[in-house]
């Protein structure tokens, strides 16, 4: 399954939405136990998810605005 850079950052908004701050908790604690069972495409993708919700959390990003990669 591919996601888009969209989907992602909607999924981490939902995420944040739902479980504020700790999403960000959730998220650090799927990373280290997946990289801890040898999981590590799936704690790559935690790990990204931790960065968007960081971004998210802090102000740097609005997840219902248009994305901007630069």
């Amino acid at each position: 399954m591919r996601m888009t850079t969209g989907d992602l950052y909607r999924l981490a908004g939902d995420l944040a939405a739902e479980h504020g701050a700790q999403a960000s908790d959730y998220a650090s604690r799927a990373v280290m136990t997946l990289e801890a069972e040898g999981a590590h495409d799936r704690a790559q993708f935690w790990f990204l998810m931790l960065i968007l919700l960081g971004d998210i959390n802090s102000g740097r990003v609005d997840p219902d605005a248009r994305i901007t990669i630069h």
